[in-house]
């Protein structure tokens, strides 16, 4: 069993991460790679690839699709507007360059609390990191690793009251709230965001720089420089509309039609959240053009290079998302599953790590963390309850447990991040794996250790 799961499962995930360090193409390696582990498991090759690479890479699409877009369009409007470039001005002159990393941090933490989808922040963020990093002379390639910390660390898996999908995945399992164990999150929270801050910090002073590619480097001339006021107004409107339509508006809204077949048979919570992002997006990029668009040369050109650039992010995370589903779907995976249940330690550590293995293989921490509640979930809260554990420490130890291993090479999240910087793996991968994937670990183990001696 041990040497087939090897075999199966991990010798398609080695290949696919030392692919991408290679250089080669996601979209090219992802399919590529589930057809090994299907090769390999015996299983049908085009039923694999038909059933379950298809399906589930076009599932991403027809949900992601419009975030992706828009949090393009934005972004790009954000850079060549002008805006990024004032606002990045703005934060030097009031916490100084020395603070650039520092900035590009609490930008995307901010953004991800209020309940921006961390691939919209990562556009959004981007052309601001740029004009902060030059302004301060910091590596370009520590950009993906200064977003990725503050977009899909701590605002993703330990800040009590993140609206995150991982923070809401593990609810209806041990019946808890957003805010489970919020003692436990905030010391996690903190060991991420100070471990990794101060790391940056480090690198930024020890690692030579690797120049973003042309395309990638912002050229602002002065007279599309805009007030501040007019570059903050479409950040903040990001933030006041994502909260106004899906706490104050949607929820009003009469949408019984949902239930018909015709619709899809969904309810309103589960369209809510997507509807409010896509309608705070549009609203943003409108006002963004009416109050700076005059100062475009081309305003269509623009909005369609903003929508042309989420087209090769979009379906490589996609492909990546095929590629979990095949491996998660093979034999040798339900055999995992079955020597994670048997591991040791009781039910807050062998959570942890199902969670945590799970997670890094299908290279989802929502992918890996609604596998591992689906099969172990309930046998792990009656343990617990066995053996006084709270509901919301499983909680938030199952959310912490996923925001390590997920953000290996072959994350869907990772893989945007550094094609959106134009940057491959080999050169800025290694900041974003201690920083998403190292310091977090450390986290997880302290908040286990406290655990212990409660």
């Amino acid at each position: 069993m041990l040497a087939a799961t090897l075999l199966t499962l991990i010798l398609p995930l080695m290949l696919l991460i030392l692919g991408a360090f290679r250089g080669l193409s996601v979209m090219v390696l992802a399919p590529l790679c589930a057809t090994l582990g299907a090769t390999l498991a015996g299983e049908p090759v085009l039923a694999n690839f038909t059933e379950r690479f298809m399906p589930a890479l076009g599932d991403f699409v027809i949900a992601f699709f419009p975030l992706f877009v828009l949090g393009a369009v934005f972004g790009r409007l954000m850079e060549v507007t002008g805006a990024a470039h004032t606002l990045a001005q703005a934060i030097i002159a009031r916490l100084g360059t020395g603070q650039a990393i520092l900035a590009v941090v609490l930008s995307c933490a901010i953004l991800t609390y209020g309940g921006v989808s961390l691939f919209v922040v990562a556009f959004a963020v981007f052309p601001l990191a740029v004009s902060l990093f030059s302004a301060a002379k910091l590596p370009p390639q520590l950009i993906p690793a200064a977003i990725a910390l503050g977009a899909f660390t701590f605002t993703m898996t330990a800040l009590p009251g993140t609206p995150a999908i991982q923070n809401a995945i593990p609810m209806p399992y041990f019946g808890t709230s957003l805010y489970a164990a919020p003692g436990l999150g905030l010391v996690a929270a903190a060991i991420m965001a100070v471990g990794g801050i101060a790391y940056l910090n480090w690198a930024a002073a020890h690692l030579a720089a690797i120049p973003l590619p042309a395309d990638r480097q912002q050229t602002v001339r002065e007279s599309t420089r805009i007030p501040l006021i007019v570059a903050v107004l479409p950040v903040l409107a990001v933030l006041v509309l994502n909260y106004l339509f899906a706490v104050r508006l949607i929820p009003v809204w009469k949408t019984d039609y949902l239930a018909d077949p015709v619709w899809g048979g969904v309810s309103m919570d589960e369209v809510s959240g997507l509807w409010a992002l896509i309608l705070a997006l549009t609203g943003a990029i409108l006002l963004l053009m009416a109050l700076a668009g005059r100062r475009l040369d081309k305003p269509g050109a623009v909005l369609a290079e903003g929508a042309e650039a989420a087209l090769i992010p979009l379906f490589n995370t996609a492909s990546l998302v095929g590629f979990g589903a095949v491996i998660a779907a093979l034999p040798a995976f339900a055999g995992l599953r079955e020597l994670i249940e048997a591991i040791p330690g009781g039910p807050v550590v062998g959570l942890a790590l199902s969670a945590t293995v799970l997670a890094g293989i299908t290279g989802s921490a929502s992918g890996g963390m609604t596998i591992a509640l689906d099969t172990l979930g309930q046998s792990y809260l009656e343990a617990g309850r066995a053996a006084g554990v709270d509901p919301g420490v499983l909680h938030r130890v199952t959310t912490l447990a996923t925001g390590g291993l997920d953000a290996l090479p072959h994350n869907g999240a990772v893989v945007t991040l550094l094609n959106i910087a134009g940057l491959t793996h080999r050169q800025a991968y290694g900041p974003i794996f201690i920083v998403a994937v190292a310091i977090p670990l450390v986290a997880l183990s302290v908040v286990l250790a406290i655990q212990a001696l409660i």
